[in-house]
């Protein structure tokens, strides 16, 4: 969605808002199996003493397999979203978008954001047993029968524990 800013570009404390969907192709990550709705964005955009600022949120329900258990689970992610735009480039600074005209490509800038704020490992719940790494058994729906393996060097003493 393109966003334009002809009104406030030359107007200092203007401002104006936005709402919209955004597109999932860009949105693909390993650890996400799907969207359940689209994610949406909100916010607006300010021109701060001739420095126009987009402020805003994304929100994205999600459904996603746990890097630990391989289980899905059910995720809401919400991402602030602070970036600085710009009419020409400054060098090389990351956080900088470049104005296209007299206007803003919202799905680039908020898909950019919300990329980078994403986590990099994606748990069922903070503490996430994982899988046993013998039998594959799913430790949080409890122990496993396997025997815990003890270092070869110490299979002497294993013994005297046996007996």
């Amino acid at each position: 969605m393109r966003l334009d800013l002809r009104e406030i570009i030359e107007v200092p404390g203007a401002s104006v808002p936005f709402a919209c969907e955004l597109d999932t192709e860009r949105l693909d990550f390993p650890s996400v199996r799907g969207y359940r709705a689209k994610p949406k964005a909100s916010g607006r955009v300010v021109n701060e003493a001739g420095i126009l600022r987009l402020e805003g949120t994304v929100t994205a329900e999600m459904t996603c397999i746990c890097d630990r258990c391989g289980a899905d689970f059910d995720s809401v992610k919400e991402t602030r979203v602070d970036a600085v735009l710009a009419e020409e480039d400054a060098g090389d600074n990351p956080e900088l978008f470049i104005l296209e005209g007299d206007g803003i490509d919202l799905d680039e800038v908020l898909s950019t954001c919300f990329i980078l704020d994403m986590e990099t490992k994606f748990l069922c719940r903070e503490d996430c047993k994982g899988l046993c790494d013998r039998c594959g058994k799913n430790l949080n729906l409890g122990p496993c029968g396997c025997r815990k393996q003890t270092d070869p060097r110490f299979a002497v003493l294993e013994q005297l524990l046996d007996k």
